[in-house]
């Protein structure tokens, strides 16, 4: 599956290192998730097509997508600190929540996301 059509089955808005900031202030208070991916990247290829085949599942996160090519945008890359993709990041209302680096299979990427969910709804990740 190409990237630009995964993007687009999953809802996910691009996002470069000039507009950053205004896409999470932009989300109000959804939980954002923030796909770091690059061209060519084999684990990339695996989330995606993980996601692909659970995308019911991986709508149902209820998550407001940003994605950025790193490669492209070397600076973003730099800003998060990454060092290979994919990597995931987490924010509530601007705040980093929390990251996921690589792609850890389905399961485990689901629980982390319903815990983030617990702790907004527990107050816990609440800016």
């Amino acid at each position: 599956m190409s990237a630009q059509t995964f993007v687009q089955q999953f809802a996910m808005q691009p996002v470069d290192s000039a507009g950053f900031d205004t896409a999470l202030a932009h989300a109000g208070d959804a939980l954002v998730g923030v796909y770091f991916w690059g061209q060519d990247c084999f684990n990339c290829e695996q989330f995606k097509k993980a996601a692909g085949l659970q995308a019911d599942a991986f709508l149902g996160l209820g998550l407001h997508w940003l994605h950025a090519d790193v490669y492209a945008d070397p600076a973003l890359g730099q800003r998060f600190g990454l060092h290979g993709v994919p990597t995931f990041y987490f924010f509530h209302r601007g705040r980093k929540l929390g990251r996921i680096t690589s792609w850890p299979g389905w399961p485990a990427f689901e629980t982390a996301v319903r815990d983030l969910r617990r702790r907004i709804e527990a107050g816990d990740a609440a800016s």
